[in-house]
């Protein structure tokens, strides 16, 4: 019995470990071109014959690409902290409190998840024309500053509270509040770090509204601006990979940053 266990985790084991050398792979690729001169880009080799440090010299400081670095993280920032506070709040309010029309408003909110982004973009579009915040930054943030999964995902957490408990606060005096900031959102920690991680990877990654609605190359995200080295004529990959490297390192850390709150909160979970 010992070794048939053993057996089955060996194999186990064995595939997890080509599954991540395969989904590792493209990453290491990536990394590995962003220091090959364009004479070797294309050749087969991992591992380029002269490593060069000039692709990384030639985004820096022959592009606008520290001004697109600071968009997007201006852009990413302030929407993961909109939508953390705003999507954590409704769902609070729409789990804990009975007011008229709250199961109609859900219902809208949920409906909202069924509309595709594409169908979105020319009333956005509009609607920035109209008030003048094209090529702004809050004609890039407006779009993403709350969002229908995120309210939902809140909701359900919030609803795992007991309501003793905001009652007993209540009792010692704590206003509504307090008690969101104090005792809802600490309950809800895990699922509220998962949330702040995926809006922060998609606001990061953005590309199709950012490139309707920014006109002047100073006002340019990452990936729209890193997109403009990809040509018909000519495409620049040693440069496109160099930019690509750089831009992964703040979703490496907001990672790393948040990565322990989820598994704390799974098994926090199952000790409940």
């Amino acid at each position: 019995m010992k070794k048939r266990r053993y057996f089955k985790k060996s194999i186990v084991y064995i595939l997890l470990t080509v599954g991540a050398i395969f989904m590792l792979f493209p990453f290491i690729w990536m990394v590995s071109t962003s220091f090959k001169p364009p004479s070797e880009v294309y050749g087969l080799k991992l591992l380029a014959d002269h490593p060069t440090l000039d692709n990384y010299r030639k985004i820096m400081v022959d592009t606008l690409f520290n001004k697109w670095f600071f968009n997007s993280f201006i852009f990413a920032i302030i929407t993961t902290l909109s939508v953390a506070l705003f999507d954590t709040l409704v769902g609070y309010v729409i789990a804990k409190f009975s007011f008229v029309g709250k199961n109609i408003i859900f219902l809208f909110i949920l409906s909202s998840l069924m509309i595709p982004t594409e169908m979105l973009i020319i009333p956005w579009y509009i609607m920035s024309t109209d008030l003048g915040w094209v090529d702004t930054y809050w004609g890039i943030m407006f779009p993403g500053v709350i969002s229908a999964f995120g309210i939902f995902l809140m909701k359900q957490f919030m609803e795992s509270i007991p309501d003793d408990l905001l009652d007993a606060a209540r009792i010692d005096g704590l206003n509504e509040f307090k008690i969101f900031f104090q005792i809802a959102i600490p309950q809800v920690y895990p699922a509220l770090s998962a949330l702040c991680i995926f809006t922060f990877l998609g606001n990061w990654n953005a590309y199709l509204w950012p490139l309707i609605v920014i006109e002047t190359e100073e006002m340019r995200t990452l990936p729209v601006g890193l997109a403009f080295f990809s040509g018909e004529n000519q495409t620049y990959w040693e440069i496109v990979m160099a930019g690509a490297t750089i831009a992964v390192v703040p979703l490496i850390i907001v990672f790393l940053i948040f990565q322990r709150h989820i598994i704390k909160g799974i098994t926090l979970t199952g000790l409940k």
